[in-house]
């Protein structure tokens, strides 16, 4: 029961209201930015010390977060490197695009931005840059294959599908043609 305008007590029950998640994050209590200055002059000299101990405190912490956040990213360099070597040493002794295979950020984030095709029809080898596809970023390498083709071959009837063949850090077929 609580207390109403009147003085008197009300029947109804006070609902618990429970914040998700989400609205957490949202509410944060921060410190305030305007700090009043106190009037006695140990106070002011106290208040600029605290205030210079926080800012010093603050260009630790963020020079912190700066330093692990570079060695995760190079983790994670490290870690889509890896993931590419074995699909490839996979597609090498299977022969076929093997699913799950590297997102294309992966393979790019891997120093692998090529994607080495060949065309089943003309069985010629080419190379196709996967930095500069239209596709998002986040389509997996082996859903290429069905969408791939080859340029000599594209006014041929049926459009003949491309077989990959592995992921490469530069293209190993030059172009012969625009």
């Amino acid at each position: 029961m609580r207390k109403t305008v009147a003085g008197r007590r009300s029947k109804r029950r006070s609902e618990l209201q429970v914040a998700d998640p989400i609205s957490l994050y949202r509410d944060v209590w921060m410190a305030p930015k305007y700090h009043p200055t106190p009037l006695s002059g140990s106070g002011r000299k106290a208040l600029t010390k605290e205030l210079g101990k926080a800012r010093a405190m603050a260009s630790i912490l963020a020079a912190r977060s700066a330093e692990l956040r570079t060695k995760g990213e190079a983790l994670i360099r490290q870690a889509d490197k890896l993931l590419c070597e074995s699909w490839n040493e996979r597609m090498w002794s299977d022969g076929e695009p093997i699913a799950p295979s590297p997102a294309i950020d992966q393979a790019v984030n891997g120093g692998f931005p090529w994607l080495e095709i060949m065309c089943e029809r003309c069985k010629t080898s080419s190379d196709v840059d996967l930095a500069a596809l239209k596709h998002p970023r986040t389509h997996f390498v082996h859903d290429l294959a069905t969408r791939l083709r080859c340029r000599k071959c594209t006014n041929a009837s049926g459009r003949p599908s491309t077989t990959l063949l592995q992921l490469a850090g530069q293209p190993r077929h030059p172009r012969t043609g625009p």
